[in-house]
């Protein structure tokens, strides 16, 4: 176990050395070709190889780290792949996505155990300088069979991206957080809606099952405010703030997959937020 925290410690070491000198020889000089979906999908992956060259797709001197139990900055990145366990990080990713500056991805990983998230990264000139991620424990599969990870991954609809995450912000607003029901078949296509939240099972039956377990056992799930919506094609992926469960803070981030304007399958990631005593940065889980 030592060997190969001590292996991780110096390709990271390793690999900062070489990002430095990169960055000296010209600040506008790119070592690849790489899309910044490309270079954010290399650098996850890197977990698995222990590449240290995807380490260069970090700004050095602006890294603004949003998950709470990492440091700032690429110190913080440096700590954590210090104190990786035996065996290291494994990072599958299963989506990725580009909206703009930011590119989103939904992985499978084995991250102080098995764990399905959500990753943000925003991009400056081509290099990574903030992200954001939400993560939570894998679950088995849903009353439908389905798991956190499985379900369509193709993307198509690329000039529809814009109307898509029009149709998921007013189903956030007015159906989620506003509570206007007979909206619901407006956005969710009610003979189509596939559902990958680990205790839900698919159609607005299941919906509508959870909806009533919660109300039931005085259980809460409010979305206060939406922070975020990014998308690509058929894909959009909202980020939120509120409270679930026994009134937990907490973030929610949503991927939906949309057909002919309506929803048809969703996947989630539902995190508590640490109390702000806790925090190992000062930059707050949300700051878009």
């Amino acid at each position: 176990m030592k060997q190969v925290i001590t292996t991780l410690a110096m390709t990271f070491a390793v690999g900062l050395n070489v990002m430095a000198q990169k960055e000296k020889q010209s600040n506008m000089e790119t070592t690849t070709e790489l899309s910044n979906k490309d270079k954010a999908v290399a650098l996850l992956n890197s977990f698995n190889t222990g590449d240290h060259e995807p380490i260069g797709y970090i700004n050095s001197e602006k890294y603004i780290q949003h998950n709470l139990m990492v440091g700032d900055g690429l110190a913080g990145f440096g700590a954590v792949m210090q104190h990786a366990p035996e065996g290291g990080f494994k990072a599958n990713v299963i989506r990725a996505f580009q909206d703009g500056d930011f590119v989103f991805t939904h992985t499978e990983y084995d991250f102080f155990g098995p764990k399905a998230g959500f990753d943000i990264f925003r991009f400056e000139s081509g290099k990574i300088v903030e992200h954001w991620d939400n993560l939570i424990e894998v679950k088995p599969a849903n009353p439908s069979g389905r798991t956190q990870f499985d379900g369509e991954t193709k993307i198509t609809d690329l000039d529809k991206t814009e109307t898509n995450k029009k149709t998921v912000t007013e189903f956030v607003e007015k159906v989620i957080m506003n509570h206007e029901m007979d909206k619901l078949t407006t956005y969710i296509n009610p003979n189509k809606y596939i559902q990958h939240n680990p205790s839900v099972a698919d159609g607005l039956d299941g919906f509508g099952a959870a909806m009533k377990y919660f109300a039931e056992n005085g259980m809460v799930m409010e979305y206060t405010k939406l922070h975020k919506v990014l998308g690509q094609g058929n894909f959009v992926l909202t980020v939120s703030e509120g409270k679930f469960g026994k009134g937990d803070h907490t973030s929610f981030y949503d991927l939906f997959r949309l057909e002919n304007g309506q929803i048809v399958e969703h996947w989630d990631v539902i995190e508590t937020i640490l109390p702000k005593e806790q925090h190992k940065n000062t930059n707050g889980k949300f700051g878009f």
